[in-house]
């Protein structure tokens, strides 16, 4: 028989048993009621008036008051995010409008809307179409990427990509558009509809084949002739002009899924242009909700140059559609690979009053497992320093306050607009954010860690986030395992019979005495430095020694009519290999020296031999003394022995519990283990020690 295919299967029976997961799903009430937006318009000849009539909101307990969001996209390659935004058509013709509206501290489904077509059939004299070439030029650096909302699991989320063409002559460019982190085991997002307006088309994802022109931006000033103020550059920053495009796309095409690529010809120098992206979210949507999720779109303004921008959008997932908002950058961390990197976080919060903000303070729940001193300001808006120790001052900054178990970000003589602020039209202006970063502390343990964070607006009541939570990935520790197995003796009495010269002989109280014990190596399988309770696996080989012996004499009456003594010994060696299994055992971590551990061993024997041996020996019998041996009679001494292969076949199963001391999470330690078959019912104590790597 071939052993090994039974080998193998254990070790994928202890596979599933420690990385395999039961994918539970939680049972979640689905919002059944339908409600919907309509699109209301009042037209003069091209210049069209828009507003949306929208279902009640359903105010979510405990939060700010409740409001929409609109995204509204005109059919013509312009949008808005305004509620009643006016538009001006350039043309006359027919404009399929789409309106997204999203109900902000509502727990109802969003609203559905359906497109309307709109038709302009006359064009008013001097007319003039808003251009965001200016805003785009100054704030953006001529690409922009937003998004009506956060994504959140079983929605829609719309997005736009804006570029301009900042060069006095038309341009051909390409724009990728990457997205599905490879982070993340599954897809967040399909992508099934883009649309676009000026004549850009989807091409073949080919940046290998292409051979870019690497070109800096002096050496493209000299080649085209073009002064820096005639092209634009003198106004984007160094940094944003990015060259060597081959690794910029390679390390693109690593970190996502998915890419779309669109190329795009002879752009009309001056033109801004927006295009319209669709993303789902996916069933399999990651599920943590203090997540982050990124797209990045690499743009390349003429293709047969290496110049190129970067942007990357940072998509937080909700369950709720909620401006004030906590998110961890690395949700799912590998305990062997943090040590000296450093966790970044970020708080979003948005100002709903009538009124400007001037004091904002976050604060923070900071895990026991971080270094609060290593604390660094990434990046805040608004845009501040940071506050000068030990004095006030009447500029706008951000101070951090330490507590035992948190942080307090503090934004002073600041101006934040709020959402209901009469005049104020951008609602980005009333958000605002801080990211940060931690430093993981000297010695801290394998625990997940829970943060939120109280957003007080002045002296307004303090408005709670969700918690973001982070984990550590169980990670794989393998193991060498070696022993030894004690198995404690047996001794019994029994009445046996035995046939001699034909005639059957019963000799009562036959005395058997059984001994066992044996040598094991192997390897076990369990998480990474568990801080507590954790699962381990175990696969061993073992050489085990077993004797049997019973020795007894019985007067025995020969054929001839002789009366002889009979001295019968009988002895059972076992020599096998045998294969033990543990596919699951239960351990803890009492601390980081001793741990404790259940489970049950499975036995089988791989192969082996039995050798019988008997032997005889005669003595005369003494009618004076018959109770005592008489002289032996070295004639009739008789030994035989016999030998039987052994081969696979399931023998027992054990429970066990053990402890051991050591460094209990990783690195040498001994324990000692108490097994108990279930069916030969001989305790059994094993003595080993094991190392973790």
């Amino acid at each position: 028989m071939n052993n090994s295919k039974y080998f193998f299967q254990f070790l994928g029976i202890s596979y599933f048993f420690l990385t395999g997961s039961i994918n539970i799903q939680a049972q979640v009430t689905i919002d059944t009621l339908s409600r919907f937006a309509e699109i209301k318009f009042e037209a003069q000849k091209n210049q069209v008036v828009f507003h949306a009539e929208t279902p009640a909101l359903s105010q979510i307990a405990g939060a700010p008051e409740a409001f929409y969001t609109y995204f509204w996209e005109f059919g013509d390659g312009h949008y808005s995010f305004e509620e009643q935004p006016t538009h001006t058509f350039a043309r006359s013709g027919d404009y399929n409008v789409r309106l997204v509206a999203t109900n902000n501290y509502d727990d109802g489904k969003p609203p559905i809307s359906r497109p309307k077509l709109t038709s302009v059939s006359e064009i008013s004299e001097n007319t003039v179409v808003a251009d965001e070439n200016a805003q785009l030029l100054t704030e953006h650096n001529a690409l922009r990427l937003l998004k009506n909302r956060e994504p959140m699991p079983n929605e829609t989320m719309e997005m736009v990509l804006s570029y301009v063409n900042d060069k006095p002559y038309a341009t051909d460019g390409r724009i990728y558009l990457f997205f599905n982190d490879q982070q993340f085991e599954k897809n967040n997002f399909d992508l099934p509809e883009i649309r676009m307006y000026y004549g850009e088309y989807a091409s073949s994802d080919s940046f290998k084949e292409l051979a870019y022109q690497s070109i800096s931006q002096n050496d493209f000033i000299l080649s085209t002739g073009w002064k820096p103020s005639e092209i634009g550059l003198e106004k984007i920053p160094d940094s944003l002009l990015k060259q060597n495009l081959q690794e910029t796309l390679t390390r693109a095409y690593e970190e996502y899924r998915n890419v779309k690529v669109i190329d795009y010809n002879q752009m009309p120098s001056g033109q801004t242009r927006n295009i319209f992206f669709t993303f789902k979210t996916t069933p399999e949507m990651l599920k943590d909700t203090s997540a982050i999720l990124t797209v990045k779109s690499v743009w390349i303004p003429e293709r047969t140059y290496d110049i190129h921008q970067v942007r990357t959008m940072e998509m937080e997932i909700v369950t709720s559609h909620d401006p004030n908002k906590m998110a961890v950058y690395n949700a799912r961390l590998n305990y062997r690979m943090v040590r000296g990197k450093e966790m970044k976080y970020k708080i979003r919060f948005q100002n709903n009053g009538e009124g400007p903000a001037k004091t904002i303070r976050l604060d923070t729940d900071v895990s026991v497992i971080f270094d609060k001193q290593s604390l660094k300001i990434i990046d805040t808006y608004p845009k501040v320093p940071i506050c000068p120790d030990g004095r006030e001052v009447n500029y706008s900054c951000i101070d951090t306050l330490y507590y035992q178990d948190k942080i307090s970000f503090v934004f002073k003589n600041i101006y934040l607009p709020g959402s209901q602020q009469k005049g104020v039209q951008e609602r980005d202006s009333t958000k605002g954010f801080v990211k940060y970063s931690l430093a993981f502390g000297k010695d801290f343990h394998k625990v997940k860690t829970h943060s939120q964070t109280a957003i007080i607006f002045d002296k307004n009541e303090p408005i709670i986030t969700n918690t973001a939570t982070t984990r550590f990935k169980p990670g794989f520790s393998p193991g060498i395992r070696m022993g030894y197995n004690y198995t404690f003796p047996k001794e019994s009495t029994t009445n046996r019979t035995v046939t001699e010269d034909g005639l059957v002989y019963t000799i009562d109280q036959v005395g058997t005495k059984e001994t066992s014990h044996g040598f094991f190596m192997g390897a076990t399988y369990s998480p990474y430095k568990a801080y507590k309770k954790y699962f381990q696996a175990e696969l061993y080989l073992e050489r085990q020694f077993s004797n049997s012996d019973a020795q007894f004499e019985f007067l025995l009456n020969s054929a001839t009519g002789n009366v002889f003594w009979l001295q019968r010994t009988e002895s059972m060696h076992i020599e096998q290999t045998n294969l033990q299994f543990v596919p699951a055992s239960f351990r803890y971590n009492l601390n980081s020296v001793f741990g404790v551990g259940v489970g049950v061993i499975t036995h089988f024997r791989w192969s082996g031999t039995i050798t019988d041996q008997l032997e005889k020996r005669y003595f005369q019998y003494n009618s004076a003394n018959p109770d005592e041996l008489g002289t032996e009679i070295p004639d009739f001494y008789l030994k035989m022995e016999r030998k039987t292969a052994l081969g696979f076949q399931w023998e027992d199963a054990a429970p066990f519990v053990d402890i051991t001391g050591g460094i209990s999470r990783i690195g040498p330690s001994a324990g000692i283990r108490y097994l108990y078959p279930i069916k030969n019912q001989r305790s059994i104590l094993q003595f080993y020690a094991i190392w973790k790597f």
